[in-house]
């Protein structure tokens, strides 16, 4: 056996053209093993039928011519149904002997037994070109030269029995024997070649099948939708993130046309433009389906070549969604500015206490009442700075939690009431606002300031998405575990909106800077609390109504008791 060399390449081992052409566990050789099985016994049948024939009409009297036929019939007959397809080698073996050998000794015998009455010089073409594309150059050589050597023996032995002209028989077989030769050499570079392109091309057909499939696992794993379609709209392949964008329903799996559905009507003409074009087109559309909020996704259409597909036009769709591409980027920017707010905060704090320490001093020499007036809206001012540097730190994780003291204790149901009345008045939601708490004092974990501005924070945002009308937005407390629960009507969140729904700088209004929510988050993580979002249904007038819900759960004190 050949040995057999490798090559590394980016789709890993390559196989050698110089390696093994000729295999015997392929369909290409398996088909050739039997195509040469059947032209044997073809062969063998013919010439059983022709001695048969010859004895009937009386043209020969020799039995032994039909016995030779008819065993070389059954041998034709037994290798072509049992035999398994076998590469001969390099070498003369008990292979070569039982299929190349036994026809070379077979038509030797009938030439020797006919005489010169018919000539089956032609028939030794078989064996040479089964030794040829079954064998090696080498043993294709070999049985043609040991064809042309039987042949110029017998040629000889019939010249000398029968006085023929010597020097033209030998001629005869001499030429036979050169076209022997270039039979076999011609026979067996053409299989060789034959056989290493075939080799090439198994090993190409691996490398694309690979391709494809990486191909289509990067396609499939992109967070931007891809998106093929053709002249008819009909979309003929998408990946999940395409689907996901474009979907009306989260339980459908496919897109099937851009026809269907009214919302994708932007992207069918963005289409269109591009096969009317012949170019790519780029736009933001907006896409709109009922119940679900607008998105807004940036569109790049690439058309393919006619040609490359067999004359069928596609266009491959590339969609972004806006805003997790605006998300990421002031992702980006967060991380900036909170390294550069926290390095300001510090440079704050010195010239803040000093205008602190000055407005003190100015308001001991002061009497006019106007005067202190001024001072004291310095010295609250100055307060509020100092706050919004603390929490600056605070989120930054620069200082400890309240500088190390102990945690600070407060009444949930109590503070929650006092927020939610001033707010409720503040904003004019008396009506709108239906605050639900327990009667008993829980004392929770947080600091009350930070609480009004969670819980102002979650009444914003519920008054900006839900319908003007009593009860629409409702506060609820719980104990054990101390939970605060803001429910507000409204249809659900765009499933894009509610994965980024705590991040920063990520808003679905553009007038929004998008950090009420993260702010929440951070207050709630600085006192060990949680924040989480859900959907869910409160009794209303008239039915049951579904809405967003925020629920914030808290940390009880240890040994904390419940007051009744």
């Amino acid at each position: 056996m050949p040995k057999q060399v490798s090559e590394r390449s980016w789709f890993g081992p390559a196989a050698s053209w110089a390696a093994e052409i000729h295999t015997d566990d392929t369909r290409e050789f398996s088909r050739i093993w039997q195509g040469f099985m059947t032209a044997r016994f073809t062969l063998g049948l013919v010439l059983l039928a022709m001695q048969v024939t010859m004895l009937a009409i009386g043209t020969s009297h020799s039995k032994w011519l039909i016995a030779l036929c008819l065993a070389y019939f059954a041998s034709t007959l037994t290798t072509g149904l049992f035999g398994k397809p076998l590469f001969l080698g390099n070498r003369f073996n008990r292979h070569w002997i039982r299929l190349v050998g036994l026809d070379v000794l077979a038509f030797s015998s009938l030439q020797i037994l006919q005489g010169n009455a018919v000539n089956y010089t032609p028939l030794f073409a078989l064996p040479i070109l089964l030794a040829s594309v079954l064998g090696s150059l080498r043993l294709a050589l070999g049985t043609a030269a040991g064809v042309t050597v039987l042949l110029l023996g017998t040629t000889w032995l019939a010249t000398m029995a029968g006085g023929a002209d010597a020097a033209v028989s030998l001629l005869q077989a001499a030429l036979s024997g050169v076209g022997y030769f270039a039979i076999a050499l011609l026979a067996n570079q053409l299989s060789s070649r034959l056989s290493s392109e075939g080799l090439r091309a198994r090993s190409s057909q691996a490398a694309v099948n690979l391709q494809r499939q990486v191909n289509e696992l990067v396609i499939e794993s992109l967070p931007d939708g891809v998106l093929i379609v053709d002249h008819e709209g009909l979309v003929r392949a998408a990946n999940p993130a395409a689907i996901h964008m474009l979907a009306a329903a989260p339980q459908h799996a496919s897109l099937g046309n851009l026809h269907l559905e009214p919302g994708w009507q932007p992207l069918l003409e963005l289409t269109q433009q591009s096969f009317a074009q012949g170019k790519g087109q780029q736009d933001e559309v907006t896409i709109r389906h009922a119940g679900q909020g607008p998105r807004r996704i940036r569109v790049s259409t690439r058309p393919t070549n006619p040609q490359d597909l067999g004359g069928e036009s596609m266009c491959v769709l590339f969609l972004q969604d806006q805003r997790e591409l605006e998300a990421r980027v002031r992702t980006e920017k967060l991380a900036s500015m909170g390294r550069m707010s926290t390095a300001v905060a510090h440079e704050i704090r010195n010239p803040l206490a000093a205008i602190s320490q000055a407005n003190a001093l100015l308001e001991e020499d002061l009497s006019d009442p106007r005067h202190k007036k001024l001072t004291q809206m310095v010295s609250q001012n100055a307060q509020r700075l100092a706050k919004i540097v603390n929490d600056i730190l605070n989120a930054s994780r620069a200082q400890p939690q309240d500088g190390g003291l102990a945690p600070l204790q407060i009444a949930l149901h109590e503070t929650v009431c006092r927020v939610c009345r001033d707010w409720g008045s503040q904003n004019g939601c008396e009506s709108r606002l239906l605050c639900q708490t327990a009667e008993s004092a829980a004392l929770v974990q947080f600091e009350s300031d930070h609480l009004r501005r969670v819980l102002v924070n979650l009444l914003d945002n519920a008054r900006r998405f839900s319908p003007e009308r009593a009860g629409g937005i409702r506060v609820q407390t719980q104990d054990q575990p101390a939970t605060l629960r803001v429910w507000s009507e409204g249809p659900p969140m765009d499933q894009s909106v509610e994965r980024h729904l705590f991040e920063p700088f990520f808003s679905s209004e553009s007038r929004s800077s998008g950090l009420g929510l993260y702010i929440c988050r951070e207050l709630c993580s600085g006192h060990n609390a949680s924040i989480a979002y859900q959907r869910s249904t409160r009794a209303v007038e008239g039915g049951v109504a579904e809405g967003n819900e925020f629920s914030v759960t808290f940390v009880t004190p240890a040994g904390a008791a419940l007051v009744s």
